[in-house]
């Protein structure tokens, strides 16, 4: 069985008017994730990811980089427990 993964990914950086939110959905979608994108006020972005551990950490090490425009400057990883869904999608900026 394979082992399944949840995280919230706080990504910082000049990470908000360079597509970002709309690269993280095209990534986590086309690996299978279920979850979540949104802006933060503070200007960082805000996803949560589900899936197989392996696919998840390799999200979390694309979005290191992220779409060509960005320059991401910390990405932070907490462990999580919120119930996912199924699908990827964006959320409203909070």
């Amino acid at each position: 069985m394979t082992e399944t993964k949840t995280v919230r990914v706080l990504i910082e950086g000049r990470v908000q008017g360079v597509w970002y939110r709309g690269w993280t959905i095209e990534q986590a979608s086309a690996r299978g994730l279920a979850g979540w994108v949104r802006n933060l006020s503070s200007g960082a972005v805000e996803a949560l990811f589900h899936g197989p551990a392996v696919v998840v950490d390799d999200m979390i090490a694309a979005c290191r980089h992220g779409p060509s425009a960005a320059q991401v400057s910390a990405v932070t990883e907490t462990a999580c427990t919120e119930a996912v869904g199924h699908g990827f999608h964006q959320r409203p900026t909070v």
